[in-house]
């Protein structure tokens, strides 16, 4: 058994001035927003969701980007918007968002 039902890596690595990458793109805050919206949601904690910064994921054209495990399903997203429909239907209702999907 996993520890979480979820694990959720949002790629938040700082490149030099002028380089793409995901932080550059507000990928710290939708990190945080994430974070607090599943605690606020009650899905923090053992047997449920866990959401972490991660160093360079690779996918640096894609981005910004975060990952789901154990699924593995990788997504690109724009705002909060995108973000709270990954968590309602991914992360709550266990529906990969098909139109964010990388």
């Amino acid at each position: 058994m996993n520890h979480f039902k979820h694990h959720v890596f949002f790629c938040c690595n700082q490149r030099g001035e002028g380089e793409t990458c995901c932080n550059a793109l507000g990928a710290t805050d939708m990190q945080t927003y994430a974070k607090d919206r599943i605690a606020a949601l009650g899905l923090k904690g053992k047997g449920k969701v866990r959401i972490n910064k991660a160093g360079c994921l690779d996918r640096c054209d894609e981005g910004p980007v975060l990952v789901v495990y154990p699924e593995g399903v990788w997504y690109t997203y724009v705002d909060r918007e995108d973000v709270e429909e990954i968590i309602q239907e991914h992360l709550v209702n266990g529906r990969v968002v098909e139109r964010l999907r990388i």
